[in-house]
């Protein structure tokens, strides 16, 4: 907070989301201070402006499964499940410096993030970390679409990735393939708990991939709860784990 931009630097063109380009950004960001942080679900928020607050532009950055990001040298996640604590020159997507001579960094080897100028965040559903229950009520309503498809969906709930639903699907025991529509009240109820302990638990471990059920998603894998042999299954277009056992 409170730091100048002083030159952007984005080397990478596919990398830049909703038609702009580098100088599009370089011409909003230059001379701009950093006025404001914020997140909804998987999009971190840089709000940018004037020393008295107020705003004049804003940079969303996602990340992807690969991506991290680096500030004055320091990673705040020193390695992720599908990537490489490694930091490589060619992998360095987005950059901006600051007037202290301070760096602020998008590495991603496998560019599946993204930095986009002004995002429509008005686009995305309810935060999956504080998710009331009659928000994904809101968000599973009428929908014959599989649960664990509707719970991807960020329009519907922001902040949800394939390893987050099976695990949390898997801790209150509700299958997957389930239609989303047709949760009763008080399974609606449990799955918003779910989603909230599940998320703020798995945040405080490490990430998505410190889950209990997440050693068992290999082909053979057996439900650590009951021993059952896991379902694989592809639903939503993403490979799928849960237990015909317990889950309903």
């Amino acid at each position: 907070m409170g730091r100048k931009v002083s030159a952007v630097h984005a080397p990478d063109d596919w990398f830049i989301k909703g038609g702009a380009d580098a100088q599009a950004l370089a011409l909003a960001l230059e001379g701009q201070t950093v006025v404001g942080l914020r997140r909804t679900g998987k999009l971190l928020m840089m709000d940018f402006g004037h020393s008295d607050g107020q705003a004049s532009a804003v940079l969303g950055l996602r990340f992807g499964m690969t991506g991290r990001l680096v500030v004055d040298g320091r990673a705040a996640i020193e390695k992720l499940e599908y990537s490489s604590a490694k930091v490589l020159p060619e992998w360095r997507r987005f950059e901006l410096g600051f007037d202290d001579e301070g760096t602020l960094v998008i590495v991603d080897p496998r560019r599946l993030g993204g930095v986009e100028l002004d995002p429509d965040d008005t686009r995305l559903g309810p935060d999956a970390f504080e998710l009331a229950a009659e928000q994904l009520a809101a968000a599973l309503e009428g929908s014959r679409t599989a649960l664990k498809a509707r719970l991807l969906d960020q329009h519907r709930v922001a902040g949800l990735g394939n390893l987050l639903v099976d695990e949390i699907l898997w801790r209150i025991g509700l299958d997957p393939t389930r239609e989303a529509g047709a949760l009763t009240n008080a399974e609606q109820e449990r799955l918003a708990l779910g989603i909230r302990s599940t998320v703020a638990e798995l945040t405080e471990r490490g990430g998505s991939h410190t889950g209990d059920l997440h050693q068992a998603r290999v082909r053979g894998g057996s439900c650590p709860l009951d021993g059952e042999p896991l379902d694989r299954r592809t639903i939503g277009g993403r490979t799928t784990y849960s237990c015909p056992q317990h889950q309903h």
